[in-house]
Parts: structure tokens; C-alpha cells; sequence
């Protein structure tokens, strides 16, 4: 039997479940949770419905993926500033984009930036101390901008893109505040927030435009990413054109450093509230490297290292939700869902769900063994989505945050600083709201590196 209108909470008879959305946007996900495994709530007149079964999830991002495109909502807030790409196309446009983008993130390709990872995390860990408190999340955006500097452009940190970072930041904050709004500000209107996210997406335009005008000029591969952008043709010769180049790149550079950043500023808080867990990693590390720097090769044998990040995704999920809208009637979970519908799902949710966490609070990266890893369904731990949209960048996230972790870990290990609040904020990735400021204590029996 096909169901319709799955429960939910009622909200405003205006503004239905938009203001409680807002003021709590994942503890109003642990409540829809609880209405079943299909629910729904509003958004204005809109109504959306919210999966959380992995079966379900499965459905939505692989088994009718071409029944869903990403939503009208999503492209009218970041079409203006970042254009048709990977992230924001659909059908035929992004399969040519994704094919074409393939090569730039094959593990050989990205295997090569493992040693530019290691060594930006050691000349940051120059500048530590003990007992010194550091905001690690300033501390992680920091590093990673620098080193997805590094890998897409060529380049050392610099003027330039330290500026192209702020920009960055600028329009990932106010893009945060747009997604809370039922009605988006129309991009053509003057208003001061327009015009100061036009000249922050125009700002990073201008850095980027004469360094692929350099690329496209020279026809050399520097081994960045940028140059397979520019360099890549499909069967028929046809690669992107400058103008797609830029709106990839502009992606790449932005979600490159925001996602793996708050992963590891969770996974360290996450390290100094649980010392057994920091010691385990610590004594892998020690007995794999030793004194000498991490290498691509060293992570087969650091296989904590690896679960422990698995683990803090699953508890602190960089990408925090994941939205759809339909463009046919198509029926999942018992249900049919209307064509221009929007749905979500979260791995928020997902991995806090018992069901398939056993003890979801508690912080165990044993979970991730090979054995336990096994019996967790598929579609329950989506840290990177899923289906033929997965995070092309997903290889070379997991590397860059294993490299770092392993470097920091030889080095030190962590306290939460007096008088830090800790509690996670959902803006476009999940952020902690008040910061994260923790005490760094050196491992006085490890050498320090010349």
C-alpha cells in the first residue's frame, strides 16, 4: 500500500517548521527521527520529507538517483557565486563534468600530494608549545586552505590566497544565512549583503582567472589539480572552457579545506576526551614511524588511524544533511513522493541511530574494524553521500586527514581549555559553535622534528 503526507510535527500555519529548523536544526532532526523511519515537515507552503533508513537512503542516492536533481533552493543560492559544476549541475551537464574531473582524483594523482600534507602539518606544529591553548579550528582551516593552495594551484601560501580564503569565508557565511530563509534574496537586487558577496566571489575570480589563463597558455601539467582541469578531454577531444574550469575550481578550493578541517577539529576535541583512545593512536604511530615523517605508504600500516577518523565523522558529520528533489512521482519507503518534492536525509542522524550504532554516543573507533565495519549497512554511514554523486574528493580527504592526524598525533596530544563550550553548529557544514580551543601537551619522550 502507497502511503501519502508521511507524519510530522505541525509548526506555524505559515511558516510551518521553518523557525524550529532554524533555532535547532539537528535536534529537529533527532525529533523527526522519532516519528519513523518516513517523515515530513514544512517549509512555508513547501513540504519536505525526511528519510532515515538506510534502505531508504539507498533508494534515494542510487537505485532512483535519476529520478532526483539537486534543489531549486541550492542553485539559486550558490548559481550566483559558483555556476554550473559538479556540485550544482545535473543530468547530462554533470555527467560530462564528472567524467571529465575522474582522472584529477585518481589515487596515483593524489598519492603524489601526501608529502606536501605531511610537511604543511609539520612547519604548523613548529609553531606549538606546551601546555599552549590553540584554536584548533582556526588552526585546521588554516592548514588545509594552505594545502589545497598547494595541490590545486601550485602554490605556496600567499598573499593571494590567503585572501581568497577570506573571500571563501565570507560567502560561506553568507550563504549559511541564505539557506535559513523560505525566500532567498534575489541575487540581482543591491542590497549590502549582494554586494558584499559579489565582491567576495569576484575577489576569488580574480585570483584564479590568470592561473588558468597560465595553465591553458603553457599546455604543461605542474601536478596540481588545476592543470588536469585544464589539460582534460574526453573521447572527442572536448574539454571545459576556462569559464568551467573557474566554477570547479572555485568549488574545489572551497570545499576542500571547509569539510576536512571541521573533520579533524572534531576528531582532536574528540582525542582529548577520551585519552585511551589518543593513547592507542599514539602508540601506533610510535611503533610504525618512529621518529621520521609519515609517508603515503605508512597509512597501510595505521589502520587506527583510519577508524578513529571513521568514527568522529559518524559522531560529528561534516556534511551534516543531504537534499533532493524529485523531478518524477516516484514511490520510496512506502510512500510516494510527489514530483517537486524536496527530500533529505542525514548522516547526522543515521549514524546516531541505535539501530545500527550500538551505544551512538559513545565514542569507539573499534566500530570501524574490519569485521564490525562489515555488518554496518551500507547507506547508515554516508559521511561522503553515496551512489554516483559520492564526493569526488573522498580519497583525498581521507588521505589528507590521516596524514595530518598521524603528524599531530607523533607530536602531541590534547585538553579541552578551561571555559570552552563545546556543542556542534549546523551551518553549511557542521561547525562547533563556540570554537575549539584546546591545551596541546607535548609528548616529551618523542623527539621534536629538526
Amino acid at each position: 500500500m502507497v502511503h501519502v503526507n508521511p507524519p510530522g510535527p505541525r509548526g506555524n500555519p505559515i511558516l510551518g517548521n521553518l523557525t524550529a529548523f532554524n533555532r535547532n536544526t539537528l535536534g529537529f532532526l533527532e525529533e523527526l527521527s522519532r516519528y519513523g523511519d518516513v517523515s515530513s515537515f514544512r517549509f512555508g507552503p513547501y513540504r519536505v520529507y525526511f528519510f532515515n533508513h538506510p534502505d531508504m537512503v539507498r533508494d534515494v542516492l542510487v537505485t532512483h538517483a535519476r529520478s532526483f536533481q539537486k534543489t531549486v533552493l541550492l542553485k539559486a543560492v550558490l548559481g550566483d557565486i559558483i555556476g554550473e559544476n559538479i556540485f550544482t549541475s545535473d543530468g547530462d551537464y554533470w555527467r560530462q563534468q564528472r567524467k571529465l574531473m575522474q582522472p584529477a582524483f585518481h589515487s596515483k594523482r593524489i598519492g603524489a600530494y601526501a608529502d606536501v600534507m605531511v610537511a604543511y602539518t609539520r612547519d604548523m606544529l613548529k609553531c606549538w608549545h606546551d601546555g599552549q591553548a590553540v584554536d584548533i579550528q582556526a588552526a585546521m582551516t588554516s592548514l588545509t586552505m594552505n594545502i589545497v593552495s598547494k595541490t590545486l594551484f601550485d602554490a605556496d601560501v600567499s598573499d593571494e590566497t590567503q585572501t581568497a580564503g577570506h573571500a571563501m569565508t565570507t560567502i560561506f557565511s553568507t550563504v549559511d544565512e541564505r539557506f535559513e530563509r523560505l525566500l532567498p534574496t534575489p541575487t540581482w537586487l543591491p542590497s549590502g549583503e549582494n554586494r558584499k558577496l559579489h565582491a567576495a566571489r569576484d575577489t576569488v575570480r580574480s585570483i584564479l582567472k590568470p592561473i588558468i589563463s597560465e595553465r591553458r597558455r603553457s599546455g604543461e601539467d605542474h601536478g596540481d589539480l588545476l592543470s588536469m582541469l585544464v589539460l582534460a578531454q574526453d573521447e572527442d577531444g572536448q574539454g571545459m572552457s576556462d569559464a568551467q574550469v573557474l566554477q570547479e575550481a572555485m568549488t574545489i578550493f572551497g570545499a576542500g579545506h571547509e569539510t576536512t578541517a571541521n573533520a579533524l577539529t572534531w576528531t582532536l576535541y574528540l582525542l582529548s576526551q577520551h585519552p585511551q583512545v589518543a593513547e592507542r593512536l599514539a602508540a601506533e604511530v610510535d611503533e610504525v614511524l618512529g621518529d621520521r615523517l609519515a609517508t603515503l605508504a605508512d597509512l597501510e600500516a595505521l589502520p587506527y588511524s583510519d577508524m578513529v577518523v571513521k568514527e568522529s565523522m559518524r559522531l560529528y558529520p561534516p556534511a551534516w544533511g543531504i537534499t533532493r528533489q524529485a523531478i518524477e512521482d516516484v514511490e520510496i519507503g512506502g510512500y510516494m513522493v510527489p514530483k517537486d518534492t524536496t527530500l533529505f536525509v542525514s548522516p547526522w542522524t543515521l549514524g546516531r541511530d541505535a539501530r545500527w550504532f550500538p551505544h551512538p554516543q559513545r565514542f569507539d573507533p573499534e566500530r570501524f574494524l574490519p569485521e564490525n565495519e562489515a555488518q554496518i549497512p551500507k547507506y547508515a554511514y554516508i559521511p561522503f553521500g553515496g551512489g554516483p554523486r559520492v564526493c569526488i574528493g573522498n580519497s583525498f580527504a581521507m588521505m589528507e586527514a590521516r596524514l595530518i592526524l598521524v603528524t599531530i598525533a607523533q607530536r602531541y596530544q590534547f585538553s579541552l581549555a578551561p571555559g570552552q563550550q563545546v556543542a556542534p553548529e549546523r551551518v553549511f557544514t557542521l561547525r562547533p559553535r563556540y570554537g575549539m580551543s584546546l591545551l596541546v601537551h607535548s609528548r616529551h619522550d618523542h623527539p621534536v622534528y629538526a
